[in-house]
């Protein structure tokens, strides 16, 4: 595989003159999408057909690109590494899902966003989170077919990870399978390059439409809820790269360009899926080995929602001042604990986040009017946080292969002098 690359690395030519990358493009037609949504409103409403397509096309090709990777990279390493891999990686989960909700709640007490708001009559209908029994059925597909058809990423990784064991299992007999699905990576991550060349169009339409939808008169009376989100996940960006600097040696400024595609992608389309192939592609750029890539990243949509969860802590506190209820430490810390569980089952539940405050609400008797509130501007707050989940889980794609010691010395993330 030979992606293009226009991030730093150790061949890198010093004296190559500016090219339009596509990172460049993407970043003109977000502000072109800015200026539209806010200055045409109507015409960025219009766009929206623009960027279901964009998604649609994305969407296309995330099922062959989870099996065929999947099933090289298990198939080849064995049963032990997923089981050291599947450790290392929950393991990571919880320490960042756990500091994600701190800082929320930290941000909560500290800035109070909801002093003053005022909670509407109304509280919207949600679909109903999953019970712990659901979610552990539903991560095993009744038919991969329909898996792959509903993009249920969480059970297209259950199942290709038991394939995957299946063919290691077969040995020499199964070698085919392997060479097979090797060849059909390479293929679907061409197809990747095909899709992501319509993704500046994507990207501005997505951005469009959503400012031109909500508006400015809507975010005016939350600004300070946004506001509060946004530094809270800019505090746990830095916690992020701080920890994954000192254990991993990575050279930040190579590994931020090169995930600067997906988490615009990721932001402006408040759709993880959407960055998904392109996050893989970047980290496998890196020097990061394709088997880790492919069985972290989708692993982690489910189980690693940074962003979420740290909106979650921020949005009950937020909630409780708006209804005038306080919270003492204790009641906040058994919250957090809530909604660390609630959060795990959400995979494939529409406007997920919204669902899981909905349910702690009602758990802590707040008012669930409080989710009414928040609607309004739930599409800007989702920008940031599912921004920060996929950036969340790059970042724990790192300091898992790290862990495993799978990164060469000269790998481009160490930058061009390679690792010390």
């Amino acid at each position: 595989m030979t992606p293009e690359r226009d991030f730093p690395s150790a061949t890198a030519n010093p004296r190559r003159g500016f090219r339009l990358t596509l990172t460049h493009q993407i970043a003109i037609g977000l502000a072109i999408g800015v200026a539209v949504g806010l200055l045409a409103p109507a015409t960025g409403v219009a766009l929206k057909p623009v960027s279901d397509l964009f998604i649609r096309l994305i969407r296309m090709v995330l099922a062959p690109l989870l099996f065929t990777t999947l099933v090289a990279g298990v198939a080849s390493a064995g049963g032990k590494m997923v089981g050291r891999l599947g450790l290392k990686a929950i393991v990571w989960f919880e320490l960042a899902t756990t500091a994600a909700l701190f800082i929320g709640l930290i941000a909560g007490n500290v800035l109070e966003p909801g002093v003053g708001a005022k909670l509407p009559n109304t509280v919207p209908e949600l679909a109903k989170t999953k019970s712990v029994a659901e979610f552990v059925l539903d991560v095993f597909p009744t038919s991969v077919v329909d898996a792959m058809s509903r993009n249920d990423v969480l059970q297209i990784v259950v199942f290709s990870v038991l394939f995957g064991l299946a063919v290691s299992a077969a040995g020499a007999r199964a070698k085919l399978i392997i060479e097979i699905a090797e060849a059909g990576s390479e293929a679907v991550f061409k197809l990747v390059g095909f899709v992501m060349r319509f993704a500046p169009f994507g990207v501005g339409a997505a951005i469009a439409f959503t400012l031109g939808k909500s508006g400015i008169e809507v975010l005016l009376p939350l600004l300070k809820i946004v506001l509060a989100l946004y530094a809270a996940l800019i505090v746990f960006f830095v916690l992020l790269f701080a920890v994954m600097k000192l254990t991993t040696r990575a050279h930040l400024r190579t590994f931020m360009r090169a995930i600067r595609e997906p988490a615009l992608i990721a932001f402006t389309t408040s759709t993880s899926d959407a960055a998904l192939p392109r996050a893989i592609e970047a980290l496998e750029q890196l020097g990061i080995p394709r088997r880790i890539v492919g069985f972290v990243i989708p692993t982690g949509y489910a189980f690693n929602l940074d962003g979420s969860t740290l909106y979650l802590s921020l949005a009950v506190l937020f909630v409780a001042q708006a209804a005038h209820v306080p919270m003492s430490w204790g009641e906040q810390l058994s919250a957090m604990l809530v909604l660390m569980l609630a959060s795990k089952g959400t995979a494939g539940v529409p406007r997920a986040a919204l669902v899981v405050l909905g349910g702690a609400l009602t758990a802590f008797h707040l008012p669930g009017e409080g989710v009414g509130l928040l609607l309004g501007v739930d599409a800007l707050m989702d920008m940031g946080r599912t921004c920060v989940n996929v950036v969340g889980n790059c970042v724990a794609t790192v300091v898992v292969a790290a862990w495993e010691k799978e990164i060469p010395a000269d790998a481009p993330l160490y930058g061009p002098r390679g690792r010390r």
